[in-house]
């Protein structure tokens, strides 16, 4: 069956970086199980127990040349991944099989590597973040004076400027990377921790020696590039830690729509629009249409992502005890799909702030049809300057609002007569 014959995941095949897909894929999630045994079996041998220079050897010069058909095979007869993975690895290191997976759970590999991915895809994500925060401060400072209607409830309310209205979404996105950098840095590797959580089966390798199995969960921290591991953990560590991690990018998800959505609706007053390709096809019917598909396209994702954080909420609140298995699945499923969400949504957006194109004498003629309105509020307050009554004032501006309309036709005829 050829790859057009079965579903394939939209994420990957029409829209992830190949950088955000790879971190997610089986050839890095597996060799990174690899070289978790690895990292044990030197630590291991560094503390003394029985591990030859030439087992660390084989186990590192077959990291990555993995049988994926072998262990697909292993696992439908063992019905248990790592076990089908330490068995494929065992194939190719005769030598080393015997302290492959010494005195570990299947959580040291599925967990840790979990924490490795949710780390790098925090990596991948922060500069993507960083460049869409510049590529819109530098329109916000180009576009800092120009005076554009601005929209409460959407309607017609006072003065702002394009460049003002742009810091709006600066501060949300600014927010975000706080959210982002807070997540990546509280990130901590689970360690080196048997089955419930406890380091027994370690302290009986070690012959009840205590610094030693403190030194072995400090060594593999540091070989994987964490600063610390979680003192406590059940059989996984704590599935708070995936709620923390995906709100975040579900929050920049509604930072996100927020920022689309106002640029298509400011696209529908034709003040400004997104890139539109020389070749791009706007409608296949109507052909003067220039429809917002890049924005559409983030407000669509940006809702599966907002949506994600529902499976992690939940995942966490029904681990039993030291831990139940029904959490995995889900995983496999959430954790991929919120950061491949998060990594197409920051580069469209970033191609949309890139090319976003202002039409000022639009936005000037919308200004000039809603001066009169606008006014009213000055005559208020010049009405109250001189010794009247604001309720008073602003009943009869109301009143006055019905005599103002005809101004607006001639407005537009004035304005029309000038382009």
């Amino acid at each position: 069956m050829d790859e057009f014959s079965k579903y394939r995941s939209p994420l990957v095949s029409r829209y992830a970086s190949k950088e955000m897909a790879y971190n997610f894929s089986d050839r890095k999630k597996f060799t990174t199980w690899r070289k978790l045994w690895i990292y044990l079996a030197k630590a291991e041998k560094a503390l003394g127990l029985l591990v030859t220079d030439a087992q660390v050897t084989e186990m590192e010069s077959h990291a990555e040349d993995i049988d994926f058909a072998m262990a697909v095979e292993e696992e439908s007869k063992l019905r248990h991944d790592v076990m089908a993975h330490v068995h494929t690895f065992a194939h190719c290191c005769p030598t080393a099989a015997p302290i492959i997976h010494l005195g570990a759970t299947s959580c040291y590999v599925g967990d840790n590597t979990d924490l490795i991915l949710l780390r790098d895809g925090f990596d991948i994500l922060l500069p993507k973040l960083a460049r869409v925060i510049d590529r819109l401060s530098n329109f916000a400072e180009k576009y800092a004076g120009l005076p554009t209607l601005g929209f409460t409830h959407y309607q017609p309310a006072q003065l702002t400027t394009v460049g003002k209205r742009a810091c709006l979404w600066l501060q949300d996105l600014a927010m975000d990377m706080r959210n982002l950098q807070r997540a990546r840095e509280d990130l901590r590797f689970r360690g080196v921790k048997g089955t419930t959580g406890t380091q027994a089966s370690f302290l009986q390798l070690f012959q009840g020696d205590h610094d030693k199995v403190e030194d072995l969960d400090r060594m593999v921290t540091e070989m994987a590039g964490f600063k610390k591991a979680y003192m406590v953990t059940g059989q996984t560590y704590s599935r708070k830690v995936d709620i923390d991690s995906l709100s975040h990018l579900a929050s920049m998800g509604a930072t996100i729509h927020k920022i689309c959505t106002d640029i298509r609706l400011l696209a529908n007053l034709k003040e400004i629009e997104e890139p539109f390709e020389k070749e791009q096809i706007g409608s296949s019917a109507m052909a003067y249409k220039r429809n917002p598909m890049r924005c559409e396209r983030c407000c669509s994702l940006a809702r599966h992502l907002i949506a994600l954080l529902a499976d992690p909420l939940q995942t966490a609140s029904v681990q039993w005890l030291e831990r139940t298995l029904d959490d995995s699945a889900n995983r496999r499923i959430s954790l991929p799909e919120s950061f491949l969400t998060a990594d197409i949504i920051l580069s469209t957006l970033q191609n949309i702030t890139e090319g976003l194109v202002v039409y000022p004498k639009v936005i000037e003629r919308h200004i000039r049809h809603e001066l009169p309105f606008m006014a009213t509020e000055n005559i208020i307050m010049a009405m109250v300057k001189a010794g009247g009554n604001r309720q008073v004032a602003r009943f009869l501006s109301e009143e006055v609002r019905p005599l103002l309309e005809p101004y607006k036709a001639e407005i537009d005829v004035k304005f029309e007569l000038e382009l």
